[in-house]
Formats: structure tokens, C-alpha cells, sequence
């Protein structure tokens, strides 16, 4: 029987609705070999929309995309002529918390070989969880003397209990479900004694998987290990400012942040997913975007509306493009933006 689901979309600034409007047909072509249709909304939120009118996100915008819609797909923000940044952290972070989307879900796979800038073939496969609603990016703290010599600013890191043991049993779950047997926790609770929270509870929900083994690193040792040994890791759940920091350096050891792509998940929920790339203002308009993160994002939100098959058809067509060098100049390639998403939503069954 085919199936029919809502998708919302925000283009966001710069690049970004180029790269999710060439991303659409090739994500459509594959959700309709699994027979499913994919009905689209496009919402106005970004840059423009934030200059014209003063809204970021309104209410019943927020409302919509919490009780309306199966998925949310959105391309990156940020635009020189808001500083602040203001409209950006509305709609993504403020996404991010008001819909409790708790699970940051970064793959990092190898995509082509000749991507990876280290020596030897390096079958890199692993996953970030990124505990995506707690740290540093609440936002919260004091400044005093501001402008002066004496300035002082002061963040707070907010991590609890229940949060930090949902992040891990979503790691945990996932690595049991996709046959993983290894997941790495990392911290730097020798310098910060409040990050052995995540020590105890990583313990004591890891004692619920007892055929899956547990291994702890500081996040300066990972970031080093990931660079000489990337094949190793399997799955690594970590809290919000070093889940940022390590995936990124993920996304350097396959290609790049063309390739990048992210799900923000809370089971039962509609999902958002976005290419992890910026908006590049310089970019926009000229053609040379790289469409390949948004497609791929395109995939994982495929994944999580239960089309598995249709988001292994899209990865496998990147792969194609990669192969026979359909890419544009950021990976080495003369193809445009939208060339390229053609290419692959043409090799698509």
C-alpha cells in the first residue's frame, strides 16, 4: 500500500535553498521506488523572511512543524546582514530544544577512498550521538564589564541525569539494532569533575547491553585517535560541544562537509535534517554548491520515516556520482549544483 508523508522544508540563507531545492527530486525518485510519496511544504524562514517582517520562528509556525508534518528538512543559516545571528539560532537550536529533538546523529562513512586524506585504505564507518539539548549551547551564564579590560564572560554548562541517560541508551539501542559490538564515550572529566556524570551513567545504562563493550576516552585522546586509527570506532556518544567538534573532524576524514549530513531525532517525533555545511553567502547563486550533503540528509530522513531501501538507493547513487567524478569544485569536479543532483536522482531505480 503506498504511503504518503508530510515534509516540511526551510531553505535558510545563502546556498542553502539551492542546495535543498536540487536535493528534492532525487529524494522524491527514491521515496517513490519504496512507494511512498513525499508531500512538500516550503516555509519562508531565514535571512529574508527575518528582514522583511522580524519573525524567526512564530509560534504557530513551531506548532505546525510539532503536530503537522512527518519530517523537517533544512538547509544552513546564517547571513551576513544579521550578525547576531539571531533568526539562525531561533530556528535551528530553537527546533532543536522545543521539539526535545535529544539525538544529534552524525554517520561518518567512507564514501570514496581517494576522500580520506590519510594514508592507506581506511574502511571508516562509525556514528556520532550527539546529546543535542543540554551543554554550553543553552545558552546560559552572566557577563560583567563588558567592553573593558576587566570583561569577564561565563558560560554554564548544564548537563542532568535523565538527559544524559537517554543520549546513552539511544547510543546503546542503536549500536544492538545495527549490529555494533563497540561504543566509545568521551569526556574530559580529568579536568572537569562534572562530566563524571556521564562516567557513572555511561556504567550503568551500558549494563543493560552486556554484549556490547564499553570503552571510555578523554576528548583530546579521541580527536587524536580518530585521526591515526578512524577505523576502529564503531559508534561514540559524547555530549553537545564535543559532538559538534568531533563530527566535523568525522565529516574531514570522508570528503568534507559537501558530504556531511545530520539527523535530529526524537523517537515518536518528526525529525529535522540538515546538511551540516554553512550557508557560504559568497557562494550563493553561482552554481557550485555541493547538492550531496543535503541529498544525503535526504536519505537519513528517508531511514526514519521506515523507507530503508529508498535511503540505501540514494547513499549508493553519491557513491556512483563520486566514482565517476559527477561532483562539483569543492571535491575536484566541473559539474554545477544542480547537474550533480540531477546525475543522481537519473541513477536512481
Amino acid at each position: 500500500m503506498a504511503r504518503s508523508f508530510s515534509v516540511a522544508t526551510i531553505g535558510g540563507d545563502g546556498i542553502g535553498p539551492e542546495v535543498i531545492e536540487a536535493a528534492i527530486p532525487a529524494i522524491e525518485r527514491a521515496a517513490a521506488s519504496g512507494d511512498a510519496t513525499l508531500v512538500w511544504e516550503h516555509l519562508p524562514y531565514g535571512a529574508d523572511h527575518f528582514l522583511a517582517t522580524g519573525e524567526t520562528l512564530p509560534d504557530g509556525a513551531f506548532t505546525h512543524l510539532r503536530d503537522d508534518v512527518d519530517a523537517i528538512l533544512i538547509g544552513a543559516l546564517g547571513d551576513p546582514r544579521v550578525p547576531g545571528n539571531e533568526h539562525a539560532r531561533d530556528i535551528l537550536l530553537g527546533l532543536r530544544l522545543k521539539l526535545d529533538l535529544y539525538v544529534n546523529f552524525r554517520p561518518t562513512r567512507t564514501l570514496h577512498p581517494d576522500l580520506c586524506p590519510l594514508k592507506g585504505d581506511r574502511p571508516i564507518d562509525f556514528v556520532i550521538f550527539r546529546e543535542n539539548t543540554e551543554g554550553f549551547y543553552l545558552g546560559r551564564g552572566d557577563s560583567s564589564r563588558e567592553g573593558t579590560a576587566e570583561e569577564e564572560q561565563i558560560a554554564h554548562e548544564v548537563h542532568t541525569a535523565p538527559k544524559v541517560s537517554r543520549i546513552l541508551r539511544a547510543a546503546f539501542e542503536w549500536a544492538r539494532a545495527n549490529g555494533r559490538t563497540r561504543i566509545t564515550m568521551s569526556d574530559k572529566s580529568n579536568a572537569v569533575p562534572m562530566h563524571r556524570l556521564w562516567r557513572r551513567l555511561f556504567d550503568e545504562v551500558g549494563a543493560d547491553f552486556p554484549e556490547i563493550a564499553r570503552e571510555h576516552r578523554y576528548v583530546d585522546v579521541l580527536a587524536m585517535e580518530l585521526v591515526q586509527a578512524p577505523e576502529r570506532f564503531q559508534v561514540i556518544v559524547t555530549n553537545n560541544l564535543f559532538g559538534d567538534i568531533l563530527s566535523d573532524l568525522g565529516a574531514g576524514l570522508v570528503g568534507g562537509l559537501g558530504l556531511a549530513a545530520s539527523a535530529n531525532l526524537h523517537p515518536g517525533r518528526a525529525g529535522l535534517f540538515e546538511p551540516v555545511h554553512g550557508s557560504a553567502p559568497p557562494l550563493a547563486g553561482k552554481g557550485v554548491a555541493n547538492p550531496m550533503a543535503a541529498i544525503l540528509a535526504g536519505a537519513l530522513m528517508l531511514e526514519s520515516l521506515g523507507l530503508d531501501d529508498a535511503a540505501r538507493s540514494v547513499e549508493a547513487a553519491v557513491r556512483d556520482a563520486l566514482t565517476e567524478g559527477q561532483t562539483t569544485p569543492d571535491l575536484g569536479g566541473k559539474r554545477s549544483t544542480e547537474e550533480v543532483a540531477r546525475w543522481i536522482a537519473e541513477r536512481l531505480p
